[in-house]
């Protein structure tokens, strides 16, 4: 495993790896914690927008999970996988009221979100494998833990009747979509990459 989670998909120099890792490492640790805030602040709590603000966090966190996948070696991408999940709950701007019950989640959270990781290291860069293969696999063993999880706690009654519909829908169908949305993202973000480094190269 330790030789499949150094991988990544360019050499980078060491002052590209560190501001590529502060910058992903503040886009999991600020964006669910404030931009779900600030997306309530300029729509107003009862807009469409704000009301959908998950999909939004979510998306953005997923890119950057699949950039640190593509980008990043080593034991720190578990830094990116662990901190969405504790600044988006602990923050209370995306789930609201519901955040507090959520907390039940985050270890599912978390292995859902290092198996996404994982899978971009081990069949993009390891098998090298097509990118959208990887994605694939990755968003549907992420999405059975996530949701299995939750189906498992829903059953010892962990989570309120009145949330259970809303927390389901949270913790499946929009964890697929805002995971497939962060592919499509983290895709163009690592084509770009890519005629950067084809540029320099030539030059």
């Amino acid at each position: 495993m330790e030789n499949i989670i150094s991988k990544r998909i360019h050499d980078f120099s060491k002052q590209v790896d560190i501001i590529q890792t502060i910058l992903v490492f503040l886009i999991a640790l600020l964006v669910p914690t404030f931009l779900g805030q600030i997306i309530q602040k300029v729509f107003g709590a009862s807009s469409v927008i704000t009301s959908n603000s998950q999909l939004i966090v979510g998306s953005i966190v997923n890119a950057a999970l699949i950039v640190t996948a593509i980008n990043l070696k080593g034991w720190r991408i578990l830094g990116v996988v662990t901190m969405p999940s504790i600044s988006t709950i602990f923050g209370g701007y995306v789930f609201g009221t519901s955040s507090t019950y959520l907390t039940w989640m985050i270890p599912a959270i978390w292995i859902g979100n290092f198996i996404l990781v994982f899978s971009f290291k081990y069949f993009m860069l390891n098998k090298e494998k097509n990118y959208f293969l990887a994605a694939i696999i990755g968003i549907v063993l992420k999405v059975l833990v996530i949701a299995g999880c939750f189906q498992i706690l829903k059953l010892f009654g962990i989570f309120p009747e009145k949330l259970v519909t809303n927390l389901q829908t949270a913790m499946s169908i929009t964890q697929l979509i805002t995971a497939c949305i962060g592919t499509v993202i983290a895709f163009v973000i690592y084509q770009i990459e890519n005629i950067s480094i084809k540029k320099e190269k030539v030059n």
